[in-house]
């Protein structure tokens, strides 16, 4: 293959030119915990999909026909597992970035709702739970726009975040960005930074996320059987990310799920994880819009505006 195909690609990020700045408050270390809010936009023949959707803890399918077994796991997260993470959080004041799917958000309004009141951030996580990476131009611009509106309605406050189900597509962050009212991104994996892109309509904040520091490891394999295996793996990577910033600005983010973390089994390795944060001291929670938009501030760019948002037919 030609090199030239590689040419967009940065393997070499800040280098040694770290920023050198520090987190409201002097923090070492800004904290984000992101709570993905995907049941109801899950896969699933009773919804008219193409397949259903399997969870981490069932890799059986039920191939072509309702699988009542299956839905019937994803329904325990806002049944149960939404407010127990948000209690939690709550006891230890810590705000969270709700990753919401448009189309769950729409089953379960009154959740966005309830989030919103508590003063957490509503941020974008596609319409259905599925990738981009397959989807032409004109048809992701059209989820990306209703995805955003349905959330906004939703919401009452239009959201600034996205976060594409793993993969995102050649075009998705040039779409956000002509789109206008997004902030940051999230379909990074590669720093412990954030750092800012410039499209043709402007600087684009990417606020990286995380695969290992995520409750998702839970899944057959990977790695995780108690909370304990959550809070001690988590609490090594924090630990280590505190130490480096007494020099150099770092940033953590953490993936939960209702139905994974939100489970009576495994809560208990969270609160020992927040805990141990806390005590820890130098930390900034934050929602990711708050990140982003101090990261802006810190790289010496304007205060961030949407700059109104595109009106691309809703796909359908």
């Amino acid at each position: 293959m030609s090199g030239s195909q590689y040419a967009t690609r940065d393997l070499k990020g800040y280098g040694a030119a770290v920023p050198k700045i520090r987190w409201p408050g002097g923090a070492r270390i800004a904290v984000s915990f992101v709570l993905n809010f995907e049941e109801g936009a899950e896969l699933s023949v009773l919804d008219g999909d193409e397949r259903n959707e399997p969870v981490y803890e069932v890799v059986d399918e039920v191939a072509g026909k309702p699988d009542l077994c299956m839905t019937s796991h994803y329904e325990y997260g806002p049944r149960a597992g939404f407010r127990r993470i948000l209690d939690l959080l709550a006891s230890f004041d810590v705000p969270v970035t709700v990753s919401a799917c448009a189309r769950a958000a729409e089953r379960a309004p009154e959740l966005i709702s309830e989030a919103v009141s508590r003063g957490h951030e509503i941020s974008c996580h596609g319409y259905r739970w599925e990738s981009h990476a397959h989807m032409d131009a004109a048809h992701e611009a059209a989820v990306i726009a209703r995805t955003f509106e349905v959330l906004k309605d939703v919401a009452g406050t239009a959201p600034v975040g996205w976060h594409t189900r793993s993969a995102a597509s050649v075009n998705t962050r040039r779409l956000l960005c002509e789109h206008g009212g997004f902030l940051y991104d999230s379909d990074a994996y590669n720093d412990d930074l954030p750092y800012v892109v410039t499209q043709e309509a402007g600087h684009h904040v990417v606020l990286p996320y995380s695969f290992d520091t995520n409750d998702m490891r839970f899944s057959p394999g990977g790695g995780f059987v108690f909370g304990a295996d959550f809070t001690r793996y988590c609490a090594d990577a924090f630990d280590w990310l505190w130490a480096e910033g007494e020099t150099t600005p770092k940033m953590m983010s953490v993936g939960l799920h209702q139905r994974i973390i939100g489970r009576p089994g495994r809560i208990a390795g969270l609160e020992a994880l927040l805990t141990h944060m806390s005590q820890r001291g130098d930390v900034w929670f934050a929602t990711r819009a708050e990140i982003a938009h101090a990261w802006r501030g810190f790289m010496g760019l304007p205060a961030w505006r949407a700059s109104g948002a595109t009106t691309a037919k809703a796909a359908s």
